[in-house]
Parts: structure tokens; C-alpha cells; sequence
């Protein structure tokens, strides 16, 4: 029934502007103004999510986005030095960048302004 319909995802933000500076200056991705006050992110090689306003949002407790990336440690390297803060996790045995190592794919957890959890990990 779906199945010649176009699908794509969404996520909210608690400020719309934060988020569009986020998204584009810090981690260097294209963004671009949407109808209605949306933004469209866009995704490496993949489709555009809609980031959309929500005052009163609350971050999920999940990974909403993953960059698989050639190289897990240049790119945190890269990340904090434009100010990204990497996510430790109970549980998880990661090294002193935030990185866990050796548990499936080399990973780092960070977040954007709202909260929400995204990650870079090795893509091989």
C-alpha cells in the first residue's frame, strides 16, 4: 500500500535557530528552510529529515541519527575542537574522547542543543 509513496523522518527541537546553527556550522551538514517554519537536514547520501519547533520538547532516550565515518577518533577529534561534548554511558567502557572501542563498531555518542542523541562510528 506504501510501498510508491515517499517516506522520510522527523525530529523535534526546543529552538529552531540553535538547531539550524548546530547542524550546519558545527557539524557542517546542509540545511535548509522549510513551509511552516521546518527545517530539512541533509543527509549524507541519504534523504532529508525534517527538524521541526516544539516548546515544550523533551529529548528521546535513543540515537535519532548515526554518521558512519572513515575514521571514529579524527572525526571526535574534529567535533570537539568546533565544541561538541561527547555522552558517557553507564555500562559502556569508553576511552577518555568518549569513544567505545571494540563492542561492535568504534562509536561516540553526542548531543545537539535540544538534547537529542546522535553518534559518529567506523564504518567498516
Amino acid at each position: 500500500m506504501l510501498a510508491q509513496s515517499r517516506g522520510f523522518s522527523g525530529f523535534a527541537v526546543d529552538d529552531i535557530a540553535a538547531a539550524k546553527s548546530f547542524y550546519t556550522d558545527t557539524l557542517g551538514l546542509e540545511v535548509t528552510e522549510e513551509e511552516m517554519g521546518l527545517l530539512g537536514l541533509h543527509l549524507p547520501n541519504g534523504p532529508v529529515v525534517l527538524i521541526y519547533p516544539k516548546p515544550d520538547h523533551t529529548p528521546v532516550t535513543y540515537t535519532i541519527a548515526n554518521f558512519a565515518v572513515n575514521d571514529v577518533e579524527k572525526t571526535v577529534d574534529a567535533l570537539a575542537e568546533r565544541g561538541v561534548r561527547f555522552v558517557r554511558y553507564d555500562g559502556f567502557e569508553q576511552d577518555d574522547k568518549g569513544i567505545m572501542r571494540g563492542n561492535g563498531p568504534d562509536i561516540a555518542w553526542f548531543t545537539d542543543p535540544a538534547g537529542n542523541i546522535l553518534s559518529v562510528l567506523s564504518e567498516s
